[in-house]
């Protein structure tokens, strides 16, 4: 039977999903938000039941040889998750953490994502528990080649086309690409990360670390505060946390940590151009650890396996999550609110788990969730979709002023939409609603499919 409740649809995903934790706490935290919707239109609640199951999941062997001459096997996967408003869209992660229930979450909530960006994408995200750390330049690309080999049969310029995420960089996206085209002839928009001279978009790279930070300042302006000055902590050290970092120091706040997993390092007075410069020298160049910028700051900390908001002494206006889901527990966001923190803008995806955003509500923390605040990304990534479609490519200016314009329509969707409901300054809510409704209707148009 059909569900007709929440407490069905709760039920459906126990009975289905109990065994894939990530993907059934991020449904939870958007059933949460609906109650309100579908209890006004009851007709939303089936169209959510559709949700709970993507459209396609594919998992593929993935074999490869490493240096030594040994055959190693990895599994590949792509969600597929919803096509209702555009071709899927979503990356690709690399990591040992990756499985059915991390891309299913990771797929569910770029959904949502992605109808916020306004840009007619998809929901999608697949991957692999391919670990690139470690491994030389040689192994990378025979693991990204063979991945392909497979993924090829399923994506397409018009079908899906898949991005970078953890683990997965300009270097992965290359040899995926390259591999695409040699086995399909096609050279087309079929990746996104790709670089600038064969096809890239400018500012790509930094969209999801700028988008954030754009994010936050209009969450700061909504709330009478100014950047200047205000101290904030980053988690992580990949593309999100870096540029992230860059965009903080050309808007004069404090950019204070990174972290890897290794541990934390800490920049009592925040990083500066030079600093930044380094850390981002140690990660992309050297493929190093944030440790090794011990060796060229006389002021700043290590915490071995610490994250900021455990660590960090003094004042915080800001944290920005940007490292990897269910960073931020209950604890430590009540350690930071203490020390003063107002606002949250995530990088990541769904970095705060449950109790960490119930602790910012219960507080009065400006909440600025992931499928809003780290849209960035997806949404010059569609940019360079348009960009290949035309065989144009804008300037960095243009690229730029696109992703901050989407940025603050993205907050105002959320600000609008949680004001209708009576939820005024319930960023979060309002992510999950707005998201939700322009897919709905749009499922609704297109039957029962």
């Amino acid at each position: 039977m059909p569900a007709k409740t929440v407490e069905d649809l709760l039920a459906i995903l126990k009975q289905r999903d109990g065994h894939h934790p990530e993907f059934c706490q991020a449904v939870g935290e958007v059933i949460e938000s609906l109650k309100v919707v579908f209890e006004q239109n009851a007709k939303y609640i089936s169209v959510f039941e559709q949700l709970l199951e993507p459209e396609r999941v594919i998992m593929f062997r993935v074999p490869w040889m490493n240096d030594k001459s040994e055959m190693c096997i990895n599994r590949g996967f792509r969600i597929q998750y919803s096509s209702a408003i555009g071709p899927y869209k979503g990356g690709c992660r690399f990591h040992p953490s990756v499985n059915l229930s991390v891309l299913k979450f990771l797929g569910f909530e770029q959904i949502l994502k992605n109808s916020l960006t306004t840009l007619p994408m998809g929901g999608g995200k697949g991957g692999s528990d391919f670990d690139p750390k470690g491994k030389t330049d040689r192994e990378v690309m025979s693991f990204c080649q063979s991945f392909m080999t497979e993924l090829q049969r399923h994506i397409g310029q018009f079908t899906d086309v898949p991005a970078g995420d953890i683990g997965v960089g300009g270097r992965e996206i290359g040899y995926m690409f390259g591999q695409y085209k040699r086995l399909t002839n096609k050279f087309e928009g079929v990746l996104t990360g790709k670089k600038y001279n064969w096809g890239g978009s400018l500012i790509r790279p930094e969209a999801t670390g700028y988008g954030a930070v754009y994010y936050l300042q209009e969450m700061m302006q909504d709330n009478q505060t100014e950047m200047k000055g205000k101290v904030v902590l980053v988690s992580g050290s990949g593309n999100v946390a870096q540029y992230a970092c860059e965009k903080l120091i050309q808007l004069q706040a404090k950019c204070c940590s990174f972290s890897d997993s290794d541990g934390t390092i800490i920049e009592p007075e925040g990083f500066t151009v030079e600093g930044l410069a380094k850390i981002m020298d140690i990660k992309n160049n050297l493929r190093g650890r944030c440790q090794d910028y011990m060796n060229f700051s006389k002021t700043a900390k290590f915490y071995a396996g610490q994250r900021p908001w455990a660590v960090f002494e003094g004042h915080v206006d800001v944290i920005m999550p940007c490292a990897t889901q269910n960073e931020v527990n209950g604890d430590e966001a009540k350690r930071v609110i203490a020390q003063g923190c107002k606002f949250v803008s995530e990088g990541a995806n769904m970095p705060s788990n449950d109790d960490a955003i119930h602790a910012y509500h219960s507080s009065g923390v400006f909440y600025g969730p992931a499928k809003a605040a780290n849209a960035g990304g997806v949404a010059t990534s569609g940019l360079e979709m348009s960009q290949n479609s035309m065989r144009l490519q804008w300037s960095r200016e243009k690229v730029d002023e696109e992703l901050h314009n989407i940025m603050k329509k993205i907050f105002k969707q959320c600000k609008d939409t949680a004001e209708k409901y009576g939820k005024p300054k319930n960023y979060q809510f309002g992510a999950n609603v707005a998201g939700f409704l322009k897919v709905a209707d749009s499922m609704i148009d297109q039957g029962c499919v």
